[in-house]
């Protein structure tokens, strides 16, 4: 059966003005066989000869047959570039003539012309290739990675209740898990990331910081750098609420105790009627 969005090898049946005809086998049945315009026809081909060709619909809406090379095939990930963009969806550059659509209901985020985004293709329910900027099906399950190591990865999905998901490397699944999702990620963002679990089912745990001793440092500064801005009196101190903590420095309040005792300790700052003062 032969398959759209798909490479296939199939056999040369019929040659016409406009091209020759393919199908899986010998045949005469029109129902079987599929077009290879005469421009896409290898020099040399021949009644009976076999040729691997990807199959795609073309402006009309028929299925056709290229030797070109798609980006991605039914199933797969890839990076496209936007060309075009429009109220019901936009269309992708994928190394065909005829564009790659992405519905708007498939989209994550704002996406604009030139640029380019990760994404998967798959068939809709009326047979033709769409693409999805919902990569998590097709994301590969065992990464070559292991606790500690530092990965790029870009965020694909963003979830209140489980956290920033991402595609490292853009082709292997991980999560920052809610509990680690302080501050602000964007759709298509890039990040630098530690490797910090390895799941049983082979998909990894990520996080933006550093390890804790790591982390200080910079926590402290982003401490200090707000109480600058604030005129060198900050009304805050480390028995604020988690929730305002994460809101006004993007970190954890145990991230956040841990930098103001490095900045006491230093005697940079001090604590003095629930406030933090530069020194």
């Amino acid at each position: 059966m032969m398959e759209i969005g798909k490479k296939q090898e199939l056999v040369e049946v019929r040659r016409v003005d406009f091209g020759v005809y393919l199908a899986e086998k010998m045949t005469d049945n029109r129902e079987e066989m599929v077009l290879l315009p005469a421009k896409q026809v290898p020099e040399g081909l021949k009644e009976g000869d076999r040729i691997e060709v990807f199959l795609y619909r073309d402006s009309d809406d028929r299925m056709i047959a290229t030797v070109n090379e798609p980006r991605l095939q039914v199933g797969q990930i890839a990076i496209l570039t936007v060309k075009d963009t429009t109220r019901v969806g936009a269309f992708l550059d994928w190394g065909l003539e005829k564009d790659l659509f992405l519905p708007y209901h498939e989209q994550r985020g704002k996406i604009e012309k030139g640029e380019e985004i990760l994404v998967g293709m798959y068939v809709d329910k009326s047979g033709r290739l769409c693409a999805t900027m919902n990569v998590y099906p097709y994301l590969k399950k065992r990464a070559p990675y292991s606790v500690g190591d530092e990965v790029n990865g870009r965020v694909y999905e963003i979830s209140r209740n489980f956290g920033v998901f991402i595609a490292v490397d853009d082709q292997y699944s991980a999560l920052i898990p809610k509990k680690d999702a302080q501050g602000r990620f964007n759709y298509g963002e890039i990040l630098k990331l530690r490797v910090t679990e390895v799941r049983e089912d082979g998909r990894l745990c990520v996080t933006t910081k550093q390890k804790a001793y790591l982390q200080m440092g910079p926590d402290a500064e982003k401490i200090l750098a707000e109480i600058e801005r604030c005129g060198g009196t900050l009304d805050f101190d480390d028995k604020a609420s988690p929730e305002r903590i994460e809101r006004t420095f993007g970190i954890s309040k145990a991230a956040f105790k841990r930098a103001v005792g490095h900045l006491l300790k230093e005697r940079r700052i001090e604590k003095r009627d629930g406030k933090l003062i530069a020194i």
